[in-house]
């Protein structure tokens, strides 16, 4: 008898493997843009097997998809395709202002032994009964920009298309997330459920998605991965973007409790982070993406409130950040991680408004040339606040 359940249990592993074999490669999760720029976007997908990928890339001009080649560009590391199901894709040399159709491959790896390489099926986006997906680059000479921001999820998916409809999202030019879409960083798995493939449902295959990590997206076994997925091309997880009359500067205020906090184990060390993003900041807004832009704005996750009762990042945001947003100018910073909304009106300390977006409100902004607007809505429309900045 036992002979027999061995024999059975066998032949159901042996199915299950066979069964998994012969099911087709298929694009698992996005695509969805990264860090689009004026002259260079990443493309960031998953396949459900092994394989290599690649985008397609086509002008959106009205011509066929199919009218001639397409130009490729590989997922690669040094040269070499890479074999993975992940797949990341940066492309440059692009025209600012200017709309790209696109369509992502993967082609699954079988085998790969010494130089020989045995290739399976091809999955890939459609562009054949669906329109091609497109994108459109950023530009600085555009007179006009608009945005809408969310934080704070922690995962309730249910609120983001509540929020982002709220803010009118398919007519603004990009999508903020400021930080905590999660509680805790836990797998992939997670990432994708927890709030991404709303995201890519809702606008993320076409319409750019920046992100502000938050103290929460720190935490986790998954946690040391995060740049795998988003802003995998850029440097750091700090970085800077114009579009229109704006400039973007995105910080990563890190954690909210001291490295040595019991919480943290020892593994943190975002004290040293943040003193070396410090000086990239200082830097940042000595450049002509910053000076020249009409408006200055600061996306961070925890705000700088000149408060007694400031926990230590928040302290850390207010001592090592602001000192030189103060000189530079800056016009407002978006802020999340209290769960509240507030307006806080520049002081001595702070020359700048910090607003505060709770977790159950969006902001939508415009920036037009004579003034920068931000709405502050609820979950079910209701205003809660406007913001107007003149142009200086």
């Amino acid at each position: 008898m036992m002979k027999q359940r061995i024999i059975i249990g066998f032949l159901c592993i042996c199915l299950a493997s066979m069964a998994f074999a012969q099911e087709r490669i298929r694009i698992e999760h996005g695509p969805y843009l990264q860090n689009l720029k004026e002259t260079e976007t990443t493309i960031v997908w998953m396949a459900s097997k092994p394989s290599v990928g690649w985008v397609e890339l086509a002008p959106d001009d009205g011509s066929t998809y199919y009218q001639k080649e397409r130009e490729k560009f590989f997922d690669t590391t040094n040269g070499v395709k890479n074999t993975s199901l992940l797949h990341v894709v940066k492309i440059s040399g692009l025209k600012p202002g200017t709309g790209y159709r696109y369509r992502v491959y993967a082609q699954e790896v079988l085998d790969h032994q010494g130089v020989e390489v045995t290739y399976g099926k091809v999955a890939a986006t459609d562009v054949y009964g669906a329109k091609p997906l497109v994108f459109t680059t950023n530009d600085r000479h555009k007179p006009e920009t608009s945005f809408a921001m969310i934080n704070d999820i922690h995962g309730r998916t249910d609120d983001i298309p509540k929020l982002l409809e709220v803010a009118d999202y398919k007519k603004m030019d990009m999508i903020i997330f400021n930080g905590d879409m999660l509680t805790q960083l836990k797998d992939e798995s997670g990432l994708f459920s927890g709030f991404m493939d709303v995201a890519i449902d809702l606008f993320a295959k076409e319409k750019p998605m920046y992100y502000a990590r938050g103290n929460h997206e720190t935490r986790g076994l998954f946690a040391t991965s995060f740049q795998r997925y988003f802003s995998p091309k850029e440097p750091h997880l700090y970085y800077l973007v114009r579009q229109g009359p704006v400039c973007f500067i995105f910080l990563d205020t890190g954690e909210d409790k001291p490295d040595s906090d019991i919480e943290y184990s020892g593994i943190t060390d975002y004290d040293r982070y943040r003193t070396e993003q410090a000086q990239w900041l200082a830097q940042a807004v000595q450049s002509d993406d910053f000076k020249q832009a009409k408006y200055k704005i600061v996306i961070a996750h925890m705000p700088p409130l000149p408060d007694k009762n400031l926990w230590h990042g928040q302290m850390e945001v207010l001592e090592k950040f602001v000192p030189i947003l103060n000189q530079a100018g800056v016009d407002v910073m978006l802020s999340g991680h209290l769960h509240r909304y507030f307006n806080n009106k520049p002081t001595d300390k702070v020359k700048f408004p910090v607003i505060d977006n709770a977790h159950t409100t969006v902001i939508k902004a415009v920036a037009e040339s004579n003034q920068l607007v931000l709405e502050v809505k609820d979950l079910q429309g209701k205003p809660v606040d406007t913001i107007v900045i003149p142009a200086k």
